[in-house]
């Protein structure tokens, strides 16, 4: 049976009818019943319909979570808020393989206060999980942490010795050695009570939570009045004391107003996967960065993930960790449900909005710029990592069926402007990691589309490999470093031979091209057409990650989590990155040459030419008014650059 059929034959697939119109929380679940994806709706009747529409309109991966579950049942609530809820609570007790998938990064230190202690002490931590504790941060660097904690403690004396230092010394009256040499300040130092020590750690935690204004002006007005009555040693306490605050708050530029508290998320995605940075800013300064990778392997949309993480955020945070702004790069369908599920978790107002400009804008784009780096960093490890470098090779052996493993790959890519300048890109990655040195870049003189341009591409490459012995020039990233028949002479005189070098010196296994079925189809007739059908290939279409084979209906389906999918995807971003290089120098190359012909146009005009029009079409249709336009061209010369290029 065809999997359009069966799609929309399901045996438990329930009648519009029986599905209620209010909101809810559904669970689709397999035949063993597991649960297999959790989501809630406003409306359940029109979110469901679109899991069973015919196959053709399902996202790949939503297609196989509905034929992979044998059931799906419902949850209708009272209202959206309460399906918010619900499906916080769902989704962590059933941890369902379909919905987005979390990884914190657990790399980074904390500072925690140990709150469910008799007296509670400040420690450097990477467990996320001590009970009753009050995290801060993470932080960069351990050192960070430490040198934090130092100038704090100068400030806000509490316990910073160990437990069973803190036992030893409660049993035998005797301080403990921290306390002694002043490093200490909890009741085991024997300066102070267990209740006024739990005082200095509420402020210990005011302090850092945000609240810096109020002890900053309380202890200058303490040092004014202490230095007014003439007791200078209280008062050089004091301003020992504010000299600390001013080192911690030093160390933590303000970055928006002074009473400001928010967190900031900014999101980068794939289709694949997702990095959060989460800024936490707390009076006006950026107290910790949270960073988190997130495993995609149902489709969703971004406001649907902004959705997910702020549920998972907050979900079980405390009142106190919820910040009075949350600001994001897109607004959730929900965004007024969500705002009144914070303000219920919190007991006070909280605004959820997209910063559109001024300061906070800014903080966004630093944010997200993190996300995207992070995103870059995460892929780049997956696919250097040896082990996932392996299993990535082997995982692409069973699933395109080849005898061996492609120890040696070759990705194509087309690039064109409008038609025009039309480019190609091959990368090698050879044992799952780029060789550079062999990328190589195809001008394509004329062309009908890109299944054409990719036709020829492949036949002019596949003719090398039953002429290993010809060599042509060497290229690096698209331009020629030497000849190899010429000889070069230096300085003195002497001649040089330069580097012979075959330009296409191995037989890939497997050849990958990016696109869909037509492009598939293409690069499989040329390879008929060479004679070299032996060589596997594959396409990587970049909206659904599909990989397809030559002449099959369907594509195969990788899982989001494999190896073999990370690295067929860097391939084919690795083949666009260098095809759109080269066209870009191919383009400015051929504008400059053509406008350098113009009397009078020097290269200060032709850069300005360049940066305003990107291209000689679009130059050419330009009329000489709006050539006028830009800065140092006068009419004359406008008029002059028109018509040559019109000639």
């Amino acid at each position: 049976m065809a999997p359009r059929e069966r799609v929309s034959h399901l045996s438990y697939r329930p009648k519009a009818g029986e599905i209620p119109t209010n909101p809810g929380v559904y669970r689709f679940r397999d035949a063993e019943g597991r649960v297999l994806y959790v989501g809630k709706a406003k409306n359940l009747r029109a979110r469901l319909s679109n899991y069973f529409a015919p196959l053709h309109s399902l996202h790949e991966r939503t297609r196989r979570m509905v034929t992979t579950a044998a059931s799906v049942e419902w949850t209708v609530v009272p209202s959206d808020i309460d399906s918010l809820q619900l499906e916080f609570m769902w989704i962590k007790e059933f941890d369902p393989p379909f919905n987005v998938r979390y990884r914190d990064d657990k790399s980074y230190p904390y500072m925690a206060i140990t709150l469910a202690d008799e007296a509670p002490r400040v420690i450097v931590t990477r467990n996320p999980k001590i009970r009753g504790a009050k995290y801060f941060g993470p932080y960069p660097k351990v050192w960070a942490v430490h040198d934090t904690i130092d100038l704090m403690i100068k400030v806000f004396p509490i316990r910073t010795c160990s437990d069973s230092s803190y036992k030893k010394a409660m049993a035998s009256g005797r301080p403990c050695f921290p306390g002694q040499i002043g490093r200490c300040g909890g009741p085991c130092s024997m300066k102070v009570t267990i209740e006024e020590h739990r005082a200095v750690v509420n402020d210990f935690i005011a302090f850092m939570s945000g609240g810096d204004q109020r002890f900053t002006r309380e202890l200058t007005a303490r040092m004014k009045e202490a230095s007014a009555a003439m007791d200078y040693e209280s008062a050089a306490h004091y301003r020992d004391r504010l000299q600390a605050i001013d080192a911690v708050l030093g160390k933590s530029a303000l970055v928006l107003a002074s009473d400001t508290d928010a967190d900031l998320f900014g999101i980068a995605e794939d289709e694949l996967a997702a990095t959060v940075q989460h800024f936490v800013v707390r009076g006006g300064r950026v107290r910790g960065v949270r960073a988190t990778t997130i495993e995609k392997e149902i489709d969703i949309s971004g406001a649907d993930l902004v959705d997910q993480v702020l549920q998972r955020t907050y979900g079980d945070a405390d009142a106190s960790d919820i910040p009075r702004q949350v600001l994001v790069p897109e607004l959730p369908d929900d965004a007024e449900q969500l705002e009144d599920w914070l303000r219920e978790r919190r007991g006070r107002p909280v605004t959820l909005q997209v910063a559109q400009r001024g300061r906070k804008a800014d903080l966004l784009k630093t944010a997200t710029l993190n996300a995207q780096q992070a995103l870059m960093l995460h892929k780049t490890r997956r696919t250097s990592d040896y082990v996932a470098r392996s299993q990535a090779l082997t995982d692409l052996q069973e699933a395109l069926g080849m005898t061996e493993a492609p120890l040696r790959i070759e990705c194509f890519d087309i690039s064109h402007l409008s038609g025009t300048n039309v480019v190609a890109s091959m990368v090698v990655f050879e044992d799952g990691l780029p060789r550079k040195d062999q990328y190589r870049s195809f001008g394509v003189a004329e062309t009908t589309d890109d299944t054409d341009s990719m036709y020829q591409v492949l036949s002019r490459r596949l003719a090398y490999l039953d002429r290993p012995d010809e060599i042509e020039p060497e290229t690096v990233d698209g331009a020629i470093v030497a000849d190899p028949d010429s000889e070069e002479a230096t300085a003195d005189g002497e001649v040089v031979t330069a580097r012979k070098r075959p330009r296409f010196a191995y037989r890939p296994q497997l050849l990958v091209v990016d696109g869909g079925q037509p492009q598939v189809a293409a690069a499989a007739r040329a390879l008929a057409d060479a004679g070299h059908e032996e060589i596997a290939l594959c396409g990587i279409a970049k909206r659904l990650e599909e990989v397809w084979l030559p002449g099959e209906e369907y594509p195969v389906i990788l899982p989001r989590t494999s190896e073999a999918l990370y690295l067929l995807q860097r391939l084919r971003d690795e083949a666009h990155r260098f095809a759109i290089v080269h066209q870009r120098k191919r383009r400015k190359r051929d504008i400059t040459s053509v406008l350098a012909e113009v009397p009078g146009l020097g290269d200060a005009r032709i850069k300005a030419l360049l940066r305003h029009f990107g291209s000689v079409s679009a130059l050419k249709n330009a009329t000489p008014d709006e050539i006028t336009a830009l800065p140092g061209i006068g009419p004359t010369l406008a008029e002059a650059i028109h018509t040559h290029l019109a000639r």
